[in-house]
């Protein structure tokens, strides 16, 4: 028997490479998930001590406010104090805002310094600050540059006198400043804490109610969930190889199903000849050892350059990323064979068990798959009839429940159903398709659906790899598309305004608005009129009459902007402590009104209030700001640096959600790529099983295609005959992947982004669907391209 295994693996290597492709995608899969999870960690967990090397205890729970008092203290005992955290403030260089230059932190002195000097030198005096040299390369800074950091009466200007590169990516800031520099923006400051140096008797009488705990015991803490966090990155990549596995297990076992099919005369032989059924079913399970030991390796030496490749790419690319040191571990590289080990005997097994249960003298006869007659086919039927009925009643209890493990447990089910249901629906599907075919495409669309649908077990196992991919793709496409629609309503109520220009002491001049307009990027524009006035104890505020129609501008309703009489609109960032229920406006010739306080966001540094209000404040208003609606397609941040630098010519300021916007549909960008991007390939392994299937079915048919030919059908037909076989069959599967998809992205929009947001419409991506589609079709005209050309040589 070694002699037929080795015969049999030499005579059919090139049968078994589609199978091999399989193995060698999904074990690479895992080793290179291991790579950037070892990269990611090394690199977030490389720096995390240098903070606190020089602190005897750390802080947390601090606020800004907490933070000066602390630095106060420690400047006044003689303690040293380093305040981990950061300010996002707007940094300019020359009157241009850098806009990704935004997280201003502390620089601390002395042994509590944990920044490494690349350039210059470090700071002496307030108004001398250091920049990440990262940052520095991105943006073109360099020692000697004067940036303003900051808006308004609290922004200082400051010479860069050195670069920094920074070892921790968890606290880690665009620019340091020195504490008398920082000071102005400490209420709105993050602190993750403040490493203390010297005895915590002042720290603690400081901040009585922070968290104190040694700097050992904080790195470890941080260590930990810097791995915990970590390793959940790894279990979701690990989810989408786990998918992409299970789809390897479906093309291999339609793999060696078709090749055992093939050698049943051979295996009989070998029956008939004096070989047991053990020793027959020991040397074809021999063969799926050797081939999933062989791609195994294969897939560990894929996976390890494919892991560095992107891990230097990535920091090629994106020097921000912080990425380590990529290395994969002895234990990764074992459970990544063992794992291809276990889906090519998995997968392997039931084939080979089928074709050597069968006598030696029926071996001849072909495998009429599954029929619902047989007592096999009817249990199979009935079990999947019940798993889709359970499953979908489980989802419908999801949408009533509110539940996303009832939704998931409906989903799985229902799909397992539908798999053991699949040779009887997809041949059904591809026949209902064959009177179209047929006429349009005569004779080779005819035996094209005919050829399809002769073998109801393979054409099931060779849609359903597919169907997988497409199922999984489509509802996430959906799905986010869905949440997307939530999102971009959510962000219509909280930013409704793209961009305002609001005025400062003095009113805008008469062609604001015509500035405005001509900025890139800016579509519609509205002239708002409005008066200084003292509101409250806020000071000095831009008072604004909000226009009777705001569509021009307006994203949504923009009902946030809308206050009703009697009632003044005041942004959040006007208002610090408690704010009144009532307050007393007083314009600038003297007139005061008493207003119902009503808190918001999304127009800028002033106050809004009705045009009958505005009237009661002053009988001469001025222009006191323009809102503008910017292009959808507008770059956010360079829109953002054009409208500061207009408004900054106005002696205003620049506002808007414009910004906002933009990052929120980038993330949800991200995120939709990367998880398509790792679907695509269950979806790439589902085609290769295609055109493995192809391919082996035109070894089957030699003689009947030769036949064919020699009946009259010429290779032009034949090879549309066999391109339809492989669109007929990708297409069905990809139709109902899409709709299934559908179905499921509509049930987890009810059980899950209605629950936060009530009003979430199911949004369907045409465009993106209908490419989904395309695409599997035309991959499946291409996957018969080997399979073809096997055959015109008939």
């Amino acid at each position: 028997m070694r002699t037929v295994l080795l015969a049999s693996l030499r005579v059919h290597t090139r049968r078994y490479v589609a199978a091999a492709q399989a193995v060698v995608v999904g074990v690479s899969f895992v080793v290179t998930t291991a790579a950037l999870t070892s990269a990611t960690r090394d690199g977030l967990t490389q720096g995390v001590s240098a903070p606190y090397a020089g602190a005897d205890v750390v802080a947390t729970g601090l606020g800004g406010d907490d933070a000066a008092r602390v630095v106060a203290a420690a400047d006044a005992s003689g303690n040293g104090a380093s305040v981990l955290g950061w300010a996002s403030e707007r940094v300019r260089l020359d009157g241009r805002v850098l806009g990704d230059v935004d997280e201003v932190g502390h620089l601390a002195s002395g042994d509590l310094r944990w920044q490494d000097l690349t350039d210059g030198a470090f700071p002496t005096r307030a108004g001398e600050a250091v920049v990440e040299d990262a940052v520095a390369d991105r943006d073109g800074l360099a020692v000697g540059d004067r940036l303003e950091v900051g808006s308004g009466a609290s922004a200082v200007e400051v010479r860069v006198v050195g670069l920094v590169d920074s070892p921790s990516m968890l606290v880690r800031s665009d620019v340091y400043l020195t504490w008398a520099d920082l000071a102005p923006f400490a209420d709105s400051m993050y602190v993750d804490s403040v490493a203390w140096a010297g005895p915590t008797g002042p720290l603690a009488a400081a901040v009585p109610d922070a968290s104190i705990q040694s700097a050992d015991e904080h790195v470890a803490e941080l260590t930990a969930d810097v791995n915990r966090g970590v390793d959940v990155i790894a279990l979701m990549l690990l989810l989408f190889a786990s998918i992409a596995l299970f789809v390897s297990v479906l093309v291999i076992a339609n793999t060696f199903s078709i090749l055992f099919a093939q050698r049943q005369r051979d295996l009989a032989l070998l029956r008939c000849v004096g070989a047991t059924r053990r020793q027959v079913l020991a040397s074809v399970r021999a063969e799926a050892l050797v081939l999933g030991a062989v791609a195994s390796v294969v897939g560990l030496a894929v996976g390890t350059g494919a892991g560095l490749g992107l891990v230097a790419l990535v920091d090629a690319r994106f020097p921000d990323a912080g990425l380590g040191r990529a290395s994969v571990s002895p234990a990764w590289y074992a459970g990544a064979a063992v794992t291809g080990l276990l889906v090519t005997l998995v997968a392997s097994w039931l084939p080979t068990r089928r074709v050597t249960a069968v006598d030696p003298l029926t071996a001849l006869r072909p495998d009429a798959g599954v029929d619902a007659r047989s007592g096999a086919g009817r249990v199979r039927i009935a079990l999947g009839a019940v798993a889709v009925l359970g499953g979908v009643a489980l989802l419908a209890l999801s949408v009533q429940a509110v539940s996303a493990p009832v939704m998931v447990a409906g989903g799985v089910l229902s799909f397992t159903g539908l798999l053991l249901l699949l040779p009887l629906v997809v041949p059904a599907l591809i026949s209902a398709t064959a009177r179209a075919t047929g006429r349009v495409l005569g004779t080779p669309g005819r035996l094209a659906a005919g050829n399809a649908v002769r073998n109801p077990r393979r054409t099931a196992a060779t849609a359903a790899s597919l169907l997988i991919g497409v199922t999984l793709t489509t509802a996430v496409l959906t799905g986010m598309a869905s949440a997307r629609g939530a999102v971009d309503d959510e962000m219509d109520h909280d930013h409704p305004l793209d961009a305002t220009v609001t005025a400062g002491r003095d009113p805008l001049p008469h062609n604001a608005a015509d500035v405005v307009a001509a900025v890139d990027g800016v579509g519609d524009v509205l002239t708002l009129s409005g008066t200084r006035a003292t509101v409250g104890g806020l000071g000095e505020v831009e008072v604004l009459a909000t226009p009777d129609d705001l569509d021009p501008v307006a994203r949504g309703t923009a009902t946030t902007l809308v206050p009703a009489d009697g009632q003044v609109l005041l942004p959040y960032d006007l208002v610090d402590g408690d704010v009144p229920t009532r307050v007393s406006v007083t314009g600038s010739d003297g007139r005061t009104v008493r207003l119902e306080v009503v808190l918001g966001d999304g127009w800028g540094d002033a106050a809004l209030v009705t045009r009958t209000t505005l009237d009661r404040l002053t009988d001469a208003p001025t222009d006191g700001a323009v809102w503008a609606r910017a292009d959808d397609d507008a770059d956010a941040d360079r829109l953002a640096d054009d409208l500061d630098v207009a408004a900054a010519s106005f002696g205003g300021s620049a506002d808007g959600g414009f910004a906002e916007r933009a990052y929120v549909d980038l993330q949800l960008d991200v995120v939709t790529g990367a998880v398509v991007g790792l679907l695509g390939i269950s979806v790439v392994i589902a085609l290769i099983g295609i055109a493995n299937t192809l391919g082996l079915s035109v070894l089957e048919r030699g003689r009947e295609n030769a036949l064919l030919r020699a009946l009259g059908l010429t290779r032009r037909q034949l090879r549309v005959m066999l391109g339809l076989e492989a669109v007929l069959l990708s297409v069905v599967a990809t139709v109902l992947g899409t709709a299934i998809g559908t179905s499921f992205a509509w049930v987890g929009v009810q059980a899950m982004v209605r629950s936060v947001v009530p009003e979430a419409p199911l949004v369907l991506p045409w465009g993106q669907l209908a490419a989904v589609v395309l695409v599997s079709a035309v991959a499946g005209l291409l996957a018969c391209g080997a399979a073809s050309c096997g055959s015109m040589s008939l």
